[in-house]
């Protein structure tokens, strides 16, 4: 391979590389924490009082508290809307989407001191679709990511006042990254080889998928007949992404589809909340959630050529506090409500349109209606992200002319609309 071939191989692939992760709900970076209408009413403040199967996920040391053999399937939409504002006055907005994670839980007590538990749901993922003639068309058009994850656990009473639980992680995820290529930027970088003329946008796509596996644990520690203490963990989870990076169409030996790997570490997370149920039928709890996105630092992609290209997102950990209130109204009727306030994990030299993370406020209620054995739960939420101001060079990685680094406000919100539905057996 020449010197000439290997430097525009590499100045290519340099030019092509964006972040391909993009934003979640809930949770700060990409996490997704809709997993159920009744945790998502009481805004996720449950990991102390969980009364369905969806306790898997928030923390499977509650199923002990499950009697017989329960199942929850359920899914929440979500409407997002961001929208992007320049000096210029030449904003963008992403173009309308709903997004509907999906979930399957299922429990069983297998004795007094023994349960076990199996949920499916979507721990990461969303996505964002800027179109393709906006301002920052270069660093993204749309982006999409996809995770499920399929986790197995079981809990056991310690004590009469103790449990503890311990699952399994195996966590599939799939990706695609669209974005358009600055052919007159390119141009001039290598020197004009493809002629004078003003040459119109190429497209870029990586689409990819992997797998990988990690773990999780839950405790449960009755204080009093009124007062619990709860706790979760979930390791993070290494995946090694394998795909295939394409062009609208090919310049060789410039750009040239290739195949490509990048691996990517989901981060551990860690909640905690404290119940109170000593003004019954009232049930409040309060909590706070930990996530580790410090482990989000490089995002690397080697291609098959020899080439490869790091971006360097340098994200911090996160907390998160939440506070949630269950009144069983009657026998049939339960009202939630809950807030929760999240910072985020995204530096200001790193922000870019493709995850337009930001603090965020979530506003939830919800009601929960019990027919014998069938409980039916709804809620709403709104999700408010305060406003971003991006203002680097993410996207003008060489002085480009027309790079399009998208500097400029960027707003965000979303609605969402949860449903659950729980049969036991």
């Amino acid at each position: 391979m020449s010197l000439r071939f290997s430097f525009w191989k590499t100045l290519a692939a340099a030019l092509c590389s964006v972040a391909w992760l993009p934003t979640g709900s809930l949770a700060s970076g990409f996490g997704i924490f809709t997993h159920g209408a009744a945790p998502l009413g009481e805004a996720a403040a449950v990991t102390a009082h969980g009364e369905d199967p969806s306790s898997v996920f928030y923390n499977p040391a509650l199923i002990n508290r499950l009697d017989g053999t329960q199942f929850e399937i359920g899914t929440t939409l979500l409407f997002p809307s961001r929208e992007f504002s320049c000096v210029s006055g030449q904003g963008a907005e992403t173009k309308d989407a709903v997004f509907y994670p999906s979930t399957f839980f299922i429990t069983h007590k297998i004795s007094d001191r023994v349960s076990v538990g199996f949920g499916v749901f979507s721990p990461f993922g969303l996505g964002t679709d800027w179109g393709t003639t906006w301002e920052g068309r270069y660093l993204a058009t749309n982006s999409e990511m996809l995770t499920m994850a399929f986790n197995p656990v079981v809990s056991v009473k310690i004590t009469p006042r103790l449990a503890l639980a311990a699952g399994l992680d195996i966590v599939y995820l799939d990706t695609t990254l669209e974005k358009n290529v600055n052919m007159n930027g390119l141009n001039f970088a290598l020197g004009g080889i493809f002629g004078p003329d003003i040459l119109p946008d190429n497209g870029f796509k990586f689409a990819g998928d992997g797998t990988g596996v990690g773990f999780n644990i839950g405790f449960l520690y009755d204080v009093s007949d009124t007062v619990s203490i709860g706790a979760s963990y979930r390791s993070e989870v290494k995946i090694g992404v394998k795909g295939t990076g394409s062009y609208a169409t090919q310049f060789a030996p410039v750009l040239v589809n290739a195949s490509g790997k990048a691996d990517l570490t989901l981060p551990q997370q860690v909640s905690a909340g404290i119940s109170y149920s000593g003004f019954a039928p009232l049930v409040l709890e309060a909590g706070v959630r930990w996530e580790d996105w410090s482990s989000f630092r490089q995002l690397r992609v080697t291609f098959d050529n020899g080439t490869s290209q790091a971006a360097q997102k340098n994200w911090k950990s996160t907390f998160a506090y939440n506070v949630g209130a269950r009144y069983r109204f009657n026998d049939t009727i339960s009202l939630l409500a809950g807030y929760l306030y999240s910072d985020n994990p995204v530096p200001d030299e790193t922000f870019e349109p493709s995850i337009p993370d930001a603090d965020t406020h979530l506003f939830c209620v919800g009601t929960e209606l019990t027919f014998n054995k069938l409980i039916l739960s709804l809620s709403y939420a709104y999700q408010k992200l305060e406003s971003r101001t991006k203002s680097n060079m993410v996207g003008d990685p060489f002085g480009l002319p027309g790079s399009g680094t998208a500097n400029g406000k960027y707003t965000s919100d979303i609605h969402l609309l949860a449903a659950s539905l729980v049969f036991k057996y």
